[in-house]
C-alpha cells in the first residue's frame, strides 16, 4: 500500500517501505538506530504502540494524550516526533459525525485507546466492554468514558479486539454480541483486517448496515502517516488498488 503510495507520487527511486519486525526488548535499540540508517520515520504496530510514545523526544498533543502512537518522524536535529493517525483516520472514515451519539468500543488496547480518545473528543459518550475489567477501568478514567459489564445497545459499535482475526473465530460468541442485535447499531466498526471480510463486517453488510472495515481504516491512518512522512497528499485511490490486489 505505502510503496504502491510512493509510486504515485514519484519517490519510487528514492523512498522505500518495509517491514522490520522487531521484538519488544529491542524496540528501543532498533528505533534509536533508524535515523542513521537513512529511515525517514516509520509505523508502529501493537505491541509497541505505547512504547513508541515514551521513547519520543517530541509527542504531539493528540498522541500524549491517547497514550500511544504509531507514527514516528525522524527529524535531521535528532528529534524523533510521535503522533497518533488511529484516531484521526476512525472519525474521517465514519459515514456521520459521532457528536452526540452513544460508541460501544470493545477492547482497551491500544486500537482502543485510539478509538476512546477519537470519539470522546468528538463529543460522543463512549462505553467501554472489555474481558479484564480493570484494563478497561484504567482507559475510561484517562480518557473520560464509562465502563460497562456486558454489551448494550449504542448507536455506534465499535471492535478494537482481535477477535476475528482468525477465519474460525466466533466474533458473537467471543463478544458477547446477538447477530441480531447489530440492528440496534447505526454504524458498525471492526478494526480486524485480513484477506477475508470478518464475520462481523459481514452481518452488518447483510443486515444493510452501514459499517467500516479495518482496512479502510489502514488505509485512512496510512495516508495520513504518508503525507507525514513524505510532505505529499497520499494518493488514496492507489493505496486502495493496492490492498485490493493483495
Amino acid at each position: 500500500m505505502q510503496n504502491a503510495a510512493l509510486e504515485a507520487v514519484g519517490l519510487p527511486d528514492d523512498w522505500r517501505y518495509q517491514l522490520l519486525p522487531v521484538p519488544p526488548h529491542l524496540f528501543a535499540e532498533t528505533v534509536r538506530a533508524l535515523p542513521d540508517a537513512g529511515f525517514r520515520g516509520a509505523n508502529v504496530t501493537i505491541p509497541h504502540k505505547r512504547a513508541a510514545l515514551a521513547l519520543a523526544s517530541a509527542p504531539t498533543p493528540r498522541a500524549q494524550a491517547i497514550g500511544a502512537a504509531n507514527t514516528l518522524l525522524f527529524e535531521g536535529d535528532g528529534t524523533i516526533t510521535a503522533d497518533n493517525t488511529d484516531a484521526p483516520a476512525l472519525i474521517a472514515a465514519l459515514p456521520a459525525s459521532p457528536e452526540g451519539k452513544t460508541a460501544l468500543v470493545l477492547g482497551a488496547g491500544g486500537s482502543a485507546r485510539a478509538a476512546v480518545w477519537a470519539l470522546t473528543s468528538a463529543g460522543a459518550e463512549v462505553l467501554i466492554h472489555n474481558r479484564t475489567p480493570e484494563r478497561a477501568q484504567e482507559l475510561a478514567d484517562e480518557l473520560g468514558a464509562r465502563v460497562i459489564a456486558r454489551v448494550a445497545d449504542a448507536d455506534l459499535l465499535v471492535n478494537c479486539t482481535s477477535i476475528g482475526l482468525d477465519a474460525n473465530d466466533d466474533p458473537f460468541k467471543l463478544l458477547g454480541l446477538d447477530a441480531d442485535a447489530l440492528d440496534s447499531y447505526e454504524c458498525v466498526v471492526d478494526y480486524v483486517y485480513g484477506e477475508r471480510e470478518t464475520r462481523l463486517v459481514q452481518a452488518a453488510r447483510e443486515r444493510g448496515k452501514p459499517y467500516v472495515d479495518g482496512l479502510e481504516l489502514l488505509i485512512g491512518q496510512g495516508a495520513l502517516s504518508f503525507a507525514q512522512f513524505t510532505g505529499h497528499t497520499a494518493p488514496v485511490e492507489a493505496m486502495r488498488a493496492a490492498l485490493a490486489r493483495g
